[in-house]
């Protein structure tokens, strides 16, 4: 019986992790309560007690909870950004090489990717690895995703029954410094850091990355046809990642690609679309499944050698 611990259960990303390991019957699932959640000896504690431990907090408060950790043996999994592109911690997304899945299975530190991220690095990784896209290509990427993503406060505005101003969709982080940004350079390995023009919309969770390319400016050879092979040549024998048919085909909902359609999966889809001049790459998900919780629990499951897909079905 693992000991599993929540850092931070009251959170978005804390209560979806909670819901989805209460049921099991694997582990044994440690919380502080309402009145210890910020005493830091009870933290340091709870740290030293437990195999693995989630950290569903802001960045600060992650990093402080790793160096609380020092000379235990648990196993950290953290959500927020503090660590992601950190030398000594684990990438947490297996589906990428087995190199990665690797790092997951035998690291102390795991770092799980962010939602927007998740979805642009699934879509670039494996042309730069194949070299159809050069690591200077122009990447820009736009991403729609749920209100969920912005956590409490942003759930409580949306869901407010005076809300006022949120029914269409709102572009923000328009200063091109989201938190994200560095991760999608640096596990990509692009040379430069994408446009990234992130919007959230009035819908609960799910989310739909898309990154538009000019093949003009590829590897010779990146017409529509070659870059699905290449996708379905990384993903193809995944349990969480699902290649459409070139172009959609009846995946599609009467020719749309609607954003919400995983909601409260753990898979992600990924398209490939257009024709020989430009070519539509995107990658469907759950902004609180694979973007987040339900990544944290594949990474898990991973690095205690159980099945990967325990509490995701």
């Amino acid at each position: 019986m693992h000991k599993v611990f929540i850092h931070g259960a009251s959170g978005t990303t804390g209560l979806k992790l909670k819901e989805r390991l209460e049921q099991r019957r694997d582990i044994e699932l440690l919380l502080l309560g309402e009145d210890d959640r910020r005493d830091r000896g009870k933290i340091r504690e709870m740290l030293h007690t437990s195999d693995i431990a989630f950290l569903c907090l802001p960045d600060d408060a992650a990093r402080e909870a790793v160096a609380l950790a020092e000379g235990s043996a648990v196993r950290i999994i953290d959500a927020s950004t503090a660590h992601r592109t950190l030398p000594g911690w684990a990438y947490g997304f297996p589906e990428l090489s087995e190199a990665h899945r690797k790092a997951i299975a035998g690291g102390s530190r795991v770092a799980v990717p962010g939602c927007h991220a998740s979805g642009l690095i699934a879509l670039i990784y494996p042309l730069i690895q194949a070299g159809l896209l050069p690591a200077g290509y122009p990447v820009v990427c736009h991403s729609v995703t749920g209100y969920s993503g912005g956590g409490k406060k942003m759930i409580a505005q949306y869901e407010a029954p005076d809300a006022v101003g949120l029914q269409s969709p709102r572009q923000y982080a328009l200063g091109q410094n989201h938190k994200h940004l560095p991760e999608m350079q640096a596990v990509t390995g692009l040379a430069f850091p994408p446009v990234f023009n992130p919007i959230v919309s009035n819908f609960f969770s799910g989310m739909c990355v898309t990154v538009p390319l000019h093949t003009r400016l590829m590897s010779a050879g990146a017409v529509p046809e070659r870059i699905y092979q290449v996708m379905q040549s990384a993903y193809g024998g995944s349990r969480f990642l699902n290649v459409l048919p070139l172009g959609g085909g009846e995946a599609l909902a009467d020719g749309f690609l609607p954003a919400d359609t995983l909601c409260g999966t753990n898979q992600m889809n990924i398209l490939v679309a257009g024709n020989d001049d430009r070519v539509l790459l995107a990658a469907q998900f759950d902004n609180l499944g694979k973007g987040a919780s339900g990544a944290a629990v594949q990474c898990m499951n991973i690095m205690l050698g159980l099945d990967e897909a325990a509490g995701l079905a």
